[in-house]
């Protein structure tokens, strides 16, 4: 398998290719700078909006999260993004992924600034002209206008493309009268601009338009009631005959569906991380209850049941938070190469996420199920608190929920992941068959017993790669058996997808704790050298199970002996102490009464 010696490693590659530790970012790394950012964030959360969290969700209009993004602006939170010539700061990628993150613990209010300054603002960003740009930007980073996208459809979900929205060009040439209903929009009462998709005429795709408020023509529904992020102003947004200025289509005619889509790509991964800042905050509330909660003479956090809970998901946060970052560093030093290459920034920027559009639907997956066990666990550590509307979990729970199915469904991303990879594959992206073809040789070959490796994580290394084989091996076979007809077997492509997640996530958490070593010494990262091999030895048996779901599914007799074989071999892993592993982790995390990794 090669190994990556420079930073130009592409998208999907990590299946086929081992990457040095040197060659990632950690969130060890970050600068001064960047660690300010942060704390602003966390001060405004602190200030204006934990404070009123309740307000917020029972808020009777939309006017308080008006006011927020507001003074969110006013502080420069909305213009993270936004180059510095439209009133922006124009940070780079991961310093926007940390914003992200960071205002991702703040529930409701964490969706309105993300829909703005993503879904809402990155279309007039990077797909707009110069006119359109210097007239939007300047107002939507400063807050003085927010933004929302108008996509989704009754009719039209995960299948965005078929929506019946359509666009009609008036008589004298000057407008496009847009109308049709948009439903679950973010933003949507007090927007002052909307992103809308729209077909033209008998189009087959969808075409995008800058919409403005006062432009007419555009009425709502009164917001939703939803099971969480119920501070989120969501509704219905009809247009009738709303007149758009020609000049106002985004991009292309029928260039609407490729923007959705790109714009997506940059959401899931932001959605990764803001899982990830949720996710240490809930773990935060539930080790401090732990520590205050007495039952039989002594702390419950003392009880090796809420030790477990405690561990795993610190463990989990702590592997998701690196394979974010690592793919955002990724995404950042590919837009910096298109950019030295000659592409226009704006172009780059997209062409630079759209690269790593498989791993961002890896991390979209990941972080969100990662936020929605650590709820889950949180709400148990309380008990019965945990299910009182009076204690911090019953929102925290509520509000994980919808992770799952924001920014494609998490179905949705699992079959893209994998029918990304093997489209790269077929056009010549990504050489997948040669190492598929030697992983099918050595599964019919007997086993090397050579020297073992050295080093601090030789096994956990070799783990790895053999999590790779074991992806190559199934993916492989399941393509030259069903071949055309494997599109039809979801629940085979959704196996093959949770190997082809762990395995990116197990490379991501080994990569991130050998470098850090490497920074401040084997000693003094202990505990994360527990949660990585806590987390492979874990991985290693998820990734077994889903192999065998699958091979089950389309193989039998001497094929399906051989594969399962294979697969035994490819999972096996040298038994260690789990429990004590844990323990080491969640005393750690007790004493610091907090997530502190």
């Amino acid at each position: 398998m090669e190994t990556v010696l420079n930073k130009a490693i592409k998208g999907g590659e990590f299946l086929i290719k081992e990457t040095e530790a040197g060659q990632v970012f950690i969130p060890e790394e970050f600068t001064e700078e960047q660690r300010m950012v942060a704390q602003t964030c966390d001060d405004f959360l602190a200030k204006e909006v934990h404070p009123r969290l309740n307000e917020i969700d029972h808020a009777k209009g939309p006017e308080l999260m008006a006011e927020l993004m507001t003074k969110a602006g006013e502080l420069g939170l909305l213009g993270t993004s936004i180059p510095e010539e439209y009133g922006g700061f124009g940070m780079n990628f991961n310093t926007s992924m940390l914003v992200t993150e960071k205002i991702g613990a703040g529930h409701s209010f964490a969706v309105a600034l993300s829909a703005h300054t993503g879904i809402g603002v990155l279309p007039i960003l990077y797909y707009g002209n110069d006119a359109q740009k210097a007239k939007y930007l300047p107002k939507l980073a400063t807050g003085e206008w927010k933004a929302a996208y108008c996509l989704t459809e009754p009719d039209s979900g995960s299948d965005a493309n078929s929506g019946k929205t359509k666009a009609v060009l008036s008589p004298d040439g000057k407008h496009y009268l847009v109308t049709g209903q948009k439903m679950w929009i973010t933003n949507g009462g007090f927007a002052d601009v909307f992103i809308v998709f729209a077909k033209i005429d008998n189009d087959k795709n969808l075409t995008a338009f800058i919409v403005e408020k006062e432009f007419g023509g555009i009425t709502m529904n009164a917001p939703e009631h939803k099971m969480g992020i119920k501070g989120s102003d969501t509704r219905q947004v009809f247009f009738n005959d709303c007149p758009v200025p020609v000049e106002n289509m985004l991009s292309g005619r029928e260039g609407g569906f490729k923007i959705a889509v790109n714009i997506l790509n940059i959401g899931r991964i932001k959605l990764a991380a803001s899982a990830v800042g949720a996710s240490k905050a809930t773990l935060n509330q539930a080790i401090n209850y732990a520590n205050e909660r007495k039952q039989f003479g002594t702390s419950i956090a003392n009880f090796g049941a809420i030790k477990y809970k405690i561990a795993e998901a610190a463990t989990r946060i702590y592997a998701s938070e690196s394979a974010s970052y690592r793919a955002g560093q990724n995404v950042e030093d590919t837009i910096d190469a298109l950019i030295a290459g000659g592409m226009p920034e704006a172009e780059a920027k997209l062409k630079g996420v759209e690269q790593f559009a498989i791993e961002c639907a890896i991390l979209k997956v990941h972080g969100s199920e990662v936020l929605d066990y650590t709820v889950d666990e949180g709400v148990q550590i309380y008990g019965g608190m945990g299910y009182s509307a009076d204690a911090p979990m019953d929102r925290a729970y509520r509000d994980s929920r919808i992770n799952r199915i924001f920014e494609g469904t998490n179905e949705i991303n699992r079959l893209l992941s994998v029918d990304m990879t093997l489209k790269r594959a077929m056009k010549g992206e990504l050489d997948l068959m040669g190492p598929a073809m030697a992983v099918a040789k050595e599964i019919m070959s007997i086993p090397e017993f050579g020297e073992e490796e050295e080093g601090v994580f030789a096994a956990e290394k070799k783990y790895v790669r053999n999590m790779k084989k074991a992806v190559l091996m199934v993916a492989g076979a399941t393509v030259q058996k069903l071949m055309m007809k494997l599109s039809d077997e979801q629940e085979i492509i959704m196996n093959i997808a949770d190997m082809l997640i762990e395995t990116y996530v197990c490379e991501s958490v080994l990569l991130r704790t050998e470098k850090l070593m490497g920074v401040r010494g084997e000693a003094a990262c202990a505990l994360q050298a527990d949660m990585t091999r806590l987390y492979i030895n874990d991985a290693m048996d998820r990734v077994n199970v889903a192999g065998k779901n699958a091979i089950n599914s389309f193989a039998e007799g001497d094929e399906q002996r051989g594969m399962l074989m294979g697969l035994k071999r490819f999972t096996k892993v040298t038994p260690f102490n789990t429990k004590d592993t844990r323990r080491r982790i969640a005393d750690h995390l007790i004493a610091e009464n907090k997530y502190a990794f």
